[in-house]
């Protein structure tokens, strides 16, 4: 069987065609549409291939402009926008068959010293306690929705522990309070902040929008609604790997006019905050 892991790995190991040209694929596992978080990692990795080494990526914003295709391989195409003394800029178009799908800006920064503080995470219970995907399936086998269900099952590069799994599995605990998850990519993983950088930018697209969902009872794999993610920002504040816990607080301030805004950031198991993310997405009622 596959490594899943390895497979994940491959996902950003971008063919170059040219010129600032790069062309990404999709997992044969995946569905309908294009992962966002895909779009947004494989993004970055073709603009962090056009950057010294010692400039890390500190921002990236995108926007998801259409449905991506996972059959149809995706061209990636840099534009170097700026290259100054401390920060260099990058623009990247995710293209297929001619079309954008995805848009990009990112900023990256030679590291250096400067004032630091930031706010404390949440008190949680440590990973170690919470229940594997594989066990909670096990256990709400007869609750969750069949898409719920089968995306659990699949063999995973990634280790989810869910903190209140009830409002991301099947909506039962509504109200707009935050919401955690910790996770790590099952490692171990290469010294390359380059590599971390864009797991992490695929990991933070992750159950952002069924934090707004979940304020109603809701959750994604809710047939009643169309839900899109529709643009992506995320700030890396300081340095961490991914295949180390991270702890996902999430929460959403506002749902209105059919759209969310949902909010993140990112911990470490010592309680460093090395990231924050905002999105904001679709939630259609059909």
């Amino acid at each position: 069987m596959p490594d899943p892991t390895q497979q994940l790995l491959d996902l950003l190991d971008l063919d170059s065609r040219g010129e600032d040209w790069f062309r990404g694929y999709s997992p044969a596992t995946a569905g309908k549409q294009v992962y966002g978080g895909q779009a947004v990692a494989q993004a970055l990795a073709a603009a962090q291939r056009t950057v010294p080494y010692d400039r890390p990526v500190h921002s990236l914003h995108g926007y998801f402009v259409l449905a991506g295709d996972p059959r149809t391989p995706i061209d990636f195409f840099v534009e170097r926008v700026r290259d100054g003394k401390s920060f260099t800029t990058r623009r990247c178009a995710a293209k297929q068959d001619g079309h954008v799908i995805f848009s990009m800006e990112a900023s990256f920064q030679l590291r250096e010293p400067g004032l630091e503080h930031a706010v404390e995470p949440p008190a949680v219970p440590p990973p170690e306690t919470l229940p594997t995907t594989s066990a909670l399936a096990e256990r709400l086998r007869s609750f969750l929705p069949r898409a719920a269900l089968e995306r659990m099952e699949q063999p995973s590069a990634l280790d989810i522990r869910f903190v209140e799994p009830q409002a991301f599995l099947t909506g039962s605990a509504p109200g707009a309070t935050p919401q955690s998850i910790w996770f790590r990519i099952i490692g171990p993983l290469p010294e390359d902040h380059l590599l971390h950088s864009a797991l992490l930018a695929y990991l933070s697209d992750m159950t952002l929008l069924n934090t707004a969902l979940s304020a109603h009872g809701l959750t994604v794999f809710d047939p009643a609604f169309q839900i899109a993610s529709l643009d992506h920002a995320l700030w890396i504040h300081r340095s961490f790997r991914a295949d180390e816990w991270l702890l996902y607080v999430q929460d959403s301030p506002n749902a209105s006019g059919a759209r969310a805004l949902t909010r993140g950031e990112l911990f470490t198991r010592e309680g460093r905050l090395v990231a924050s993310v905002a999105q904001e997405g679709l939630i259609r009622k059909r």
